[in-house]
């Protein structure tokens, strides 16, 4: 299993089984023609997480904005976002914990 692979698998039991549009078994609920934002932006979550670090959540959140924010369809022609705004974007709403999940893989790996 790479470490792609590894770290979603992590997000998985750590997070979707919280996740509040999961059902039974983390099962995602998110349906129709929307997916979760987390698996559809996951390889560049893992890009900008590694292009980081700090003890400061706020250079992860610019990145997450100016890479992925920028280029997703919610996103307004004035860099707002009713969907961040309502708290009802699961990669917003659980950021602060990928970034944990993912930097524990990483130091795990190292060591």
């Amino acid at each position: 299993m790479n470490a792609h692979e590894q770290y979603w698998s992590i997000i998985q039991e750590r997070i979707c089984s919280r996740c509040i549009d999961a059902g039974p078994g983390a099962e995602c609920r998110i349906g129709g023609r929307q997916e979760c934002s987390i698996r559809h932006f996951f390889p560049q979550i893992i890009e900008i997480i590694n292009s980081v670090e700090s003890g400061s959540i706020i250079p992860y959140e610019t990145l997450l904005r100016n890479k992925i924010c920028s280029v997703c369809t919610h996103q307004s022609a004035d860099g707002g976002c009713l969907v961040r705004n309502e708290v009802e974007c699961a990669l917003d709403r659980y950021f602060p914990l990928i970034v944990e999940v993912i930097e524990e893989g990483q130091q795990r790996r190292r060591t």
